[in-house]
């Protein structure tokens, strides 16, 4: 491990951007972020899409920064799942692609589960029914007028997108294409039986390789800086959640993950799927990670909610930082038993762009709750139902792996949280372990790294991540005093998912130790 190559990780997240230098140093890992930038959709043909002209060239000005400074052996792209860009025959974008925020899926959805059955879709993938999987996108594209599916030779997933435009193969990674509801993740192929099943093509699947692959160089011009010359394209664990967890400092093998940001990403890492009635239940996903491992998990809506709530203040003229609205959400009086407002993050009514916090307070009213008037309560209402969200993904993996998980781990931005981090450990009673929080640059970085024989497989990526991050824990106070909360959000979130699991679990499956 003497020798330093840099790679490039592209961190690229649905608010914003980061292209990060990661490298070794001794028995250490660092990292540079060498350039940040904002990631806006865009309307476009009527629908919200992906800028991907944008993206890249920021994307590419951020390698530039970076090889400037030096040889940079490789580049690897980590994005959000779900999304996809079709290439044609002569591999160029058919148009821009479409946003899981756009809203086109909730009919959709709500259809295709009337028709085939939850079932069928999760037995088919092991994927959590949310109705801006990627199959259900496709299924709203066979409803559009413009026929975008048929004009498709391929369905890339946002990383692979990039990687081809950076001059990479036209294939897509393996945890990338886990998370799109029409891979099994069980047989580790293409579903093609569920597609066929439902009505959609299958002549739109790429090969799949995993990650660490080179898949090409790097596309350079006369302009590009020396150290871009002889650059490869080493996919990483390319969906972003896959690459955090890559980053996670266990502490124990039953230790619980969320990877915070945009999304919470709320899981435990494990060796094979979980892919039967009690997890179907749960609405709990299996999705491929690296070398070898599954993540178990559920997606909670995460920050998302106080992102857009920003940006609804910021449009009446009331610009607050975030640090601003966690410090008023934390001067609030919570109730004795905790959580004096609460809202189900899940619920589709919170998924596309809009006036979050008038949307909040309605189903505050809409469900006999105080109704949080000022930007501290609304995020405290917030912050409260995100931590409740993570208890609640402890409390349905407990019977499935037949303990609690001993603790979690938070990474991401979302670490940064102090209040969320703290209630997570109040309304869970677990330790929580805040750091890294460039989880994901890092995951990808170091799995370039082990591709180009810099690193020796998961467990020394981990015992580097554990020699190179300091990690803050919080420790549980008086979890009692959450108990009633715990319950009302649970019969919160009950009226979102029975859609999506089936019939609801009977009442002693829900009957879980509290430490």
């Amino acid at each position: 491990m003497s020798t330093s190559k840099t790679v490039a990780a592209v961190d690229l997240g649905a608010e914003s951007g980061r292209v990060v230098g990661v490298r070794l140093d001794q028995r250490s890992v660092t990292e540079q972020v060498v350039h940040r930038f904002d990631n806006v959709p865009v309307q476009r043909d009527g629908a919200l899409r992906w800028d991907i002209d944008t993206l890249l060239r920021e994307i590419r000005c951020g390698l530039d920064l970076l090889g400037a400074d030096g040889p940079v052996a490789s580049v690897g792209v980590d994005t959000w799942g779900l999304d996809y860009g079709l290439v044609d025959a002569a591999g160029e974008l058919v148009d821009l692609p479409i946003s899981y925020r756009d809203g086109r899926t909730r009919d959709v959805f709500e259809q295709a589960i009337r028709e085939h059955g939850a079932s069928t879709f999760y037995q088919g993938s092991g994927i959590q029914l949310l109705e801006v999987n990627s199959i259900f996108q496709w299924l709203a594209d066979v409803r559009r007028p413009d026929h975008r599916l048929d004009r498709a030779a391929q369905a890339l997933l946002m990383p692979d997108v990039f990687h081809h435009l950076l001059g990479g193969d036209v294939v897509t990674e393996y945890t990338a294409a886990s998370t799109t509801g029409a891979y099994d993740v069980a047989a580790s192929v293409w579903a093609t039986d569920l597609l066929e099943q439902v009505g959609l093509p299958t002549h739109m699947l790429p090969d799949v390789v995993p990650s660490g692959a080179d898949v090409g160089a790097l596309a350079t011009g006369p302009d590009s800086p020396a150290g871009l010359r002889g650059t490869r394209i080493v996919v990483p664990a390319a969906h972003d959640t896959a690459s955090a967890v890559v980053a996670v400092p266990f502490t124990a093998p039953d230790a619980m993950f969320v990877s915070s940001g945009t999304w919470s990403l709320v899981g435990v890492e494990r060796t094979s799927p979980v892919i039967d009635a009690a997890s179907q239940r749960a609405n709990l996903t299996n999705e491929g990670g690296y070398d070898g491992t599954i993540r178990l998990l559920r997606n909670v809506m995460g920050l998302w909610l106080l992102q857009e709530c920003r940006r609804q203040w910021r449009r009446e003229g009331r610009d607050f930082e975030y640090a601003d609205l966690v410090q008023q959400a934390g001067e609030q009086d919570a109730e004795q038993d905790g959580g004096r407002s609460l809202v189900d993050p899940d619920h589709p009514d919170f998924l596309t762009p809009g006036d979050m916090p008038t949307r909040i307070r309605e189903h505050c009213a809409a469900s006999g709750q105080p109704v949080p008037e000022t930007p501290g309560e609304v995020s405290r209402c917030v912050i409260d139902s995100l931590a409740l969200g993570y208890n609640a993904v402890a409390d349905d993996l407990e019977p499935i792996l037949g303990r609690r998980p001993s603790a979690v781990h938070i990474v991401g931005g979302g670490a940064r949280n102090t209040l969320l981090s703290q209630l997570a450990a109040d309304v869970t009673g677990l330790p929580v372990h805040c750091g890294p929080f460039e989880a994901t640059a890092l995951g990808n970085g170091l799995v370039q790294l082990a591709a180009l024989g810099e690193v020796k497989g998961l467990d020394q990526i981990r015992d580097l991540i554990r020699s190179s991050t300091d990690v803050l824990t919080y420790e549980p106070r008086d979890t009692e005093r959450w108990a009633h909360a715990r319950a009302r959000f649970r019969d919160i979130r009950s009226q979102t998912t029975s859609m999506a699991t089936g019939p609801a679990p009977g009442p002693n499956q829900h009957q879980h130790r509290r430490k």
